[in-house]
C-alpha cells in the first residue's frame, strides 16, 4: 500500500516478502504491505486468511519464516525499541481474573516505560475514555465498572479494558484486532469515536474486523487477505470508486433513454427512478452523446460507488 505522496512521511509499518509457515501450512505467503502514516487501515479477510499472524509479525510477536518488517523506522533486532510507541489489542485482552479492572490497568501502567510516579491519572483517563469509569454502558448492574473483578466482566467490558491498556500513553501506532467483539451498539459507537480521535491526532490505526460496515465507516485504507496472500490494498475511496463500472443517469424521459441506449449497444435498466448503464462497450461520453443525439435531456450522470461488501465479495470470489 504505497503512499500516494512519495515525498511524504515514511509508513508507520512496512512488510516486504513476509511469509510464515507452520509445518506444511502456509499462514502468510509473500505479503508486501505499507501502513501509511496517519491512516486508519482496515485489514479484511475470511477466517484463516492470515490477518492475526500478519499483525503478530508486524509487531515482532512472531518471527517470520521469510521477509522482513520495519516498524516505526525500526528493523531486525532493533524492532522492540519501537514497541513503547505501539498500543495493541490482539487476540483479545488478557488480565488477572481476581483483580479489578482498575488494578489490572495499574499493573499494565507500571510496565509502561514512559509512565512513572503517580499512575492513577493516566489510568483514570484511559478508563474514562473507554467508558469503564462511573457506570459504563457495557457494565451490567451499574456502579463503577473499573472496581469490579475482571472475572465478572462481560466480553464487551473485557474488550473495553484491553482498549484502555492500549491507550494508556499517546501512541504513534494503535493495532486493534476485532475491537468491537462483544460490544453492544453503544459500545461500538464508543470505539468508533476513539478511532476517530486517534486519526485526528495523527495516530496510525490498524483495524482488523469482520464487520465490513464498521471498516467502511472509519477506515481511510483497506488491505484484503485471502489464504495468506494480499489480494489488494490502497485508499478505500479509490478502491470503491473502481469497484463498479455502472453509470447512473437522471433524464427527463427514462423510457426514451432506455431505447436510445439499447440501440447504441448498451444494456441499461431502470432502478429507483434512474437509468443504470452497466460497464460495457460504451464509455461515459458515448453514453451521453447517444442520449443527446436521441433528443433525451440529461440532468445528471454519476458513477455508482460500490459498497465495501460488494468489493470484498468480488475480490474473494475472483480469488476462489
Amino acid at each position: 500500500m504505497p503512499s500516494s505522496e512519495p515525498d511524504g512521511p515514511a509508513p508507520a509499518a512496512r512488510a516486504r516478502g513476509l511469509r510464515k509457515t507452520f509445518g506444511r501450512v502456509v499462514a502468510v505467503d509473500g505479503v508486501d504491505l505499507d501502513l501509511p502514516s496517519g491512516a486508519v487501515v482496515g485489514m479484511l479477510g475470511p477466517n484463516g486468511s492470515g490477518k492475526t499472524t500478519l499483525i503478530r509479525m508486524l509487531l515482532g510477536l512472531t518471527r517470520p519464516t521469510a521477509g522482513h518488517v520495519e516498524l516505526l523506522g525500526r528493523t531486525g533486532a532493533d524492532l522492540p525499541a519501537a514497541l513503547p510507541d505501539v498500543g495493541a489489542l490482539v487476540e483479545g485482552p488478557g488480565f488477572h481474573p481476581f483483580l479489578s479492572g482498575r488494578d489490572n490497568l495499574l499493573r499494565a501502567a507500571a510496565t509502561e516505560p514512559r509512565l512513572d510516579g503517580d499512575l492513577r491519572a493516566p489510568v483514570d483517563a484511559a478508563l474514562e475514555r473507554v467508558g469503564l469509569a462511573g457506570g459504563a454502558s457495557g457494565a451490567t448492574g451499574g456502579g463503577d465498572a473499573a472496581r469490579r473483578r475482571y472475572r465478572g466482566y462481560s466480553l464487551g467490558m473485557k474488550q473495553r479494558l484491553g482498549l484502555a491498556a492500549a491507550l494508556l500513553v499517546p501512541r504513534r501506532l494503535v493495532v486493534l484486532d476485532e475491537p468491537t467483539n462483544g460490544l453492544d451498539p453503544a459500545g461500538t459507537r464508543d470505539v468508533r469515536g476513539v478511532i476517530a480521535e486517534l486519526h485526528d491526532a495523527g495516530t496510525t490505526v490498524l483495524l482488523s474486523s469482520h464487520l465490513l460496515a464498521e471498516v467502511e465507516a472509519v477506515c481511510t485504507h483497506v488491505a484484503v487477505l485471502q489464504r495468506g496472500s494480499l489480494l489488494v490494498s490502497g485508499e478505500l475511496t479509490a478502491l470503491l470508486d473502481g469497484g463498479s463500472g455502472e453509470l447512473v443517469l437522471t433524464t427527463d424521459d427514462p423510457d426514451a433513454a432506455l431505447g436510445a441506449l439499447r440501440a447504441a449497444g448498451a444494456g441499461p435498466y431502470l432502478r429507483d427512478g434512474g437509468v443504470v448503464v452497466p460497464a460495457g462497450p460504451l464509455e461515459p461520453p458515448e453514453v451521453v452523446a447517444a442520449l443527446v443525439a436521441a433528443g433525451v435531456g440529461v440532468w445528471e450522470v454519476r458513477r455508482r460507488r460500490a459498497h465495501l461488501e460488494e468489493l470484498f465479495a468480488r475480490l474473494t470470489e475472483e480469488d476462489e
